[in-house]
């Protein structure tokens, strides 16, 4: 008996892009924030049989709502999951969030005025980067959903 084979990737390659035409769309007045299927395939830069494709799997896995014509196929796109926009870039990863402030704390010490700013400034970006990407995740985890442990 041989081992049959994994499955080719459609997540980075075909899902993905759906994934975020879709959002981008949505997220665009023009469509009336519910897009048809015929807008996300030139947004998406793929061809139609694979939108279709993708926009099947993203329905099943719960990133977008869709409605159907009476065939059961994908007319038009109503909603995005709280997780497809993270995934997508339009709401805030605690990784992402990390790596601004990393970014922020280094543009102000560079761009401090006075040099007791510009230590200050770079003991920060210093002592955030020690913390680490995986502290500094939940850090801002912590921050972004709005719980922030007050001192006793």
């Amino acid at each position: 008996m041989t081992t049959p084979l994994p499955l080719a990737d459609t997540w980075f390659t075909r899902d993905l892009p759906v994934l975020r035409a879709i959002a981008r769309l949505i997220d665009a007045p023009p469509h009336g924030s519910a897009p048809y299927l015929g807008a996300v395939v030139p947004a998406s830069g793929l061809p139609k049989p694979d939108v279709v494709g993708a926009a099947n799997a993203l329905v099943t896995a719960g990133y977008v709502e869709a409605l159907t014509n009476h065939a059961g196929e994908i007319v038009r796109f109503t909603t995005i999951s709280g997780e497809a926009r993270r995934l997508t870039g339009l709401w805030p990863t605690p990784q992402t969030e990390w790596e601004r402030l990393l970014e922020q704390a280094e543009a102000r010490a560079t761009g401090a005025m006075s040099e007791l700013e510009r230590e200050r400034w770079r003991a920060f970006a210093d002592a955030a980067a020690a913390v680490g990407p995986d502290a500094g995740a939940l850090l801002m985890s912590a921050l972004i959903g709005g719980y922030v442990p007050r001192a006793r």
